[in-house]
C-alpha cells in the first residue's frame, strides 16, 4: 500500500447526486479495495492500481475552512469517492479535522461508511443540528463480504455502530448496495428488520453497477464461490426480483426504501 500525503486546491466539489448540494472527499483512494467500486471509472484510474494507494490530503481541513466562508448554504456529503473512515484515518484524523471545521458553520452533513471508526467522532457528530451517517451494508453473510469488501468492518461492527449513532438520537439508515445476489428475496423481509432493530431511519438501495472492469474484478473475487458465481451471473433478473419484494415490505411495514439511482 503506497501512503502519499498530497496537497489539494479545492475542499468541496458541487455534488449532483439527489439531496446532497456538496461532496467532500478528504483522501483520493481507498484501503478498503472493494472489488465492486465504481470510484476507478469516474476518477479514470486503472482497476489494477485501486485498493494498492491513498492519497492523504493533509492540508484540506484548512482549504475547507476558507472555502465555507463563502459557500451558500447546502448539505455537504463525506464523502462520495472514498472512504471518510478507511483505516488510515484512524492514524491521520483527516475527516474528523474537517467536521470541527463544518460544525463552527453547522451545516448538514451526510457521511457514509463502511467502517465502525465512525463512532470515534460521535462526540463531534452529535454537536451538528443536521446530521446522517448512512452505514453501507451489501449482505448479512460475512464470509460473502469477506469476498468482495476484504478489508472494511465487519457486518455485525457496521450494525452495532448503527445502533450506537441511532440510540444517541444520530439519523441513520442503510446504504443497502449494492445488494448481493446471493440473497434471495424470502430472506429480504429478516434482512429489513435487522437493520430497523439496529435504528435504520430509511433504507437506500442500489444494484451493482457493472462499469467496465468491475464484472471481471468480481468474477475474479468470487471464484472460489461456485454459488455465487451462479447467481452473479443472473444478476439483472435477481435484482429485479429482490427490488419488488423490497418494495413490498417497504409498504407493509411502514419502512421508507429510496432508489439510489
Amino acid at each position: 500500500m503506497q501512503i502519499r500525503e498530497v496537497k489539494c486546491k479545492t475542499a468541496l466539489s458541487n455534488s449532483t447526486l439527489p439531496g446532497l448540494n456538496y461532496s467532500l472527499n478528504p483522501y483520493r483512494g481507498c484501503q478498503h479495495n472493494c472489488a465492486y467500486c465504481y470510484v476507478p471509472n469516474v476518477l479514470r484510474i486503472k482497476r489494477s492500481n485501486w485498493g494498492k494507494f491513498v492519497d492523504i490530503k493533509k492540508n484540506i481541513p484548512n482549504v475547507l475552512s476558507k472555502e465555507l466562508r463563502n459557500k451558500k448554504h447546502g448539505v455537504i456529503a463525506i464523502s462520495t469517492v472514498t472512504d471518510p473512515y478507511q483505516p488510515i484515518e484512524k492514524k491521520c484524523n483527516i475527516t474528523r479535522y474537517c467536521l470541527e471545521q463544518l460544525l463552527i458553520y453547522d451545516l448538514p452533513i451526510n457521511l457514509q461508511t463502511k467502517s465502525k471508526l465512525i463512532t470515534r467522532d460521535l462526540d463531534i457528530i452529535s454537536k451538528f443540528s443536521n446530521a446522517e451517517i448512512m452505514f453501507s451494508i451489501g449482505t448479512l453473510d460475512d464470509n460473502e463480504r469477506k469476498l468482495l469488501e476484504p478489508y472494511t468492518s465487519t457486518i455485525q461492527e457496521r450494525l452495532d455502530a448503527l445502533k450506537k449513532c441511532s440510540e444517541i438520537g444520530i439519523k441513520t439508515s442503510i446504504f443497502f448496495g449494492p445488494i448481493y445476489p446471493t440473497i434471495s428475496p424470502e430472506n429480504l423481509s429478516n434482512i429489513i428488520e435487522i437493520f430497523k432493530e439496529n435504528g435504520a431511519a430509511e433504507i437506500m438501495i442500489d444494484k451493482f453497477n457493472l462499469k467496465p472492469g468491475v464484472k471481471e474484478n468480481v468474477e475474479k473475487s468470487i471464484r472460489s464461490n461456485k454459488l455465487f458465481l451462479e447467481k452473479f451471473a443472473k444478476i439483472q433478473t435477481n435484482y429485479k426480483l429482490q427490488k419488488e419484494k423490497l418494495y413490498e415490505i417497504g409498504k407493509k411495514r411502514n419502512v421508507k426504501i429510496v432508489d439510489a439511482f
